[in-house]
């Protein structure tokens, strides 16, 4: 059907003349109220967007030499937020010449990431960043 034909239905029916595709052969249109498709597209991507989780990121410090019952409370927030639904980024702060203790800082991430396994997996193993060492750990997926 011919362009000018096209329009002049789309006239007679007090609708618009919208193109869907342009790059067929012969193009494609339709013809509807426009402003009602730009409503409702509109509306789609909002509830896309809606339906999007949004990721939050809770984080969990450490000292080197974080005492028993200090890791201990931490490591109860940190499956808090994991059932949740939250990722943790948890992280061992050395100060001054404390930075010695590396690998004290570590074994006390890794032994995070071992008790909190069942609700949560590491996502990005500890590695040292200036003066901070950090573990990123997300929810596992719920069945």
């Amino acid at each position: 059907m011919p362009t000018s034909e096209a329009l002049k239905l789309a006239k007679e029916a007090g609708l618009d003349l919208v193109i869907i595709s342009e790059k067929a052969d012969p193009p494609v249109v339709k013809i509807l109220d426009y402003k009602k498709f730009l409503y409702d597209q509109k509306k789609k991507q909002k509830e896309i967007k809606s339906k999007a989780q949004k990721v939050v990121v809770k984080e969990i410090r450490f000292g080197p030499n974080t005492d028993e019952h200090d890791y201990e409370f931490k490591k109860k927030h940190a499956l808090k937020f994991l059932e949740e639904g939250s990722k943790i980024k948890a992280f061992v702060f050395f100060k001054g010449r404390s930075i010695l203790f590396k690998d004290k800082g570590e074994i006390l991430l890794l032994k995070l990431a071992t008790e909190v396994e069942e609700v949560g997996m590491v996502e990005q193993m500890p590695k040292l960043e200036g003066k901070r060492m950090i573990m990123m750990l997300a929810p596992k997926k719920k069945k």
